[in-house]
């Protein structure tokens, strides 16, 4: 029977608030990593020598075909024993990071492909050097076409903070559990965790078409 407990809410609302702010900065600086990582990861795949971009490659398909909790329980637990001490904040972070660096390298390779050929043709032809080339010509065009992806996998990232209680970082549903463990009801910390991450997603969601139709004006798209 639906039995929902109004002055219980809001005892327990400004605690799941502070763990809010837990799960908005572990996403953030997680996907901050993400992006960057993800560049690197990409320019890898794009390198001279094949055995960098054939083991980059190796690399990319068992981090995304592997669960992101694994990869959790390795970066915190397993690193340890080849000297990799962090702290679960630190460990969570890099484990986001690096699980969606790799999702969001593609969306890179995506979108560096679908610039005209006769670009890179162009770029070559006046001697540029590959930094200039990109930095100048190929990701000014690339990096439009980029942006949903993008923000599709910042969504997804605050989805996936929950995975970090299982190394003990207080985010949202890890706070949701514990309240619920100390006074036996689920109902309303759980509920409320539902309604603030659809609070932040849906925000994040308008923000991202936003910026995706200010940068396609800018460049004429």
């Amino acid at each position: 029977m639906f039995n929902w407990d109004w002055e219980f809410t809001w005892q327990i609302l400004p605690r799941l608030l502070l763990a809010t702010g837990n799960t908005v900065i572990a996403a953030l600086l997680g996907y901050l990593i993400a992006i960057v990582l993800g560049l690197v990861l990409t320019s890898l795949l794009r390198s001279k020598p094949l055995i960098v971009a054939v083991v980059t490659r190796e690399m990319i398909e068992f981090i995304r075909s592997t669960p992101l909790l694994v990869q959790v329980f390795l970066v915190f637990y397993v690193g340890p024993q080849f000297g990799l001490r962090l702290s679960p904040w630190v460990a969570g972070m890099l484990a986001i990071g690096l699980h969606y660096a790799c999702y969001l390298s593609e969306v890179y390779r995506g979108g560096i492909d679908a610039v005209a050929r006769g670009q890179f043709e162009a770029a070559t032809a006046l001697n540029m050097l590959p930094r200039q080339m990109y930095t100048r010509i190929i990701l000014p065009q690339a990096f439009p076409l980029c942006i949903p992806g993008m923000g599709n996998y910042l969504i997804g990232i605050f989805k996936d903070t929950p995975m970090l209680s299982v190394i003990g970082v207080t985010e949202l549903t890890r706070a949701a559990n514990s309240i619920g463990g100390e006074s036996y009801r689920f109902l309303e910390p759980f509920t409320l965790v539902g309604l603030i991450f659809l609070v932040i997603s849906l925000p994040s969601a308008g923000l991202v078409k936003l910026v995706d139709g200010y940068v396609r004006r800018r460049q004429g798209m």
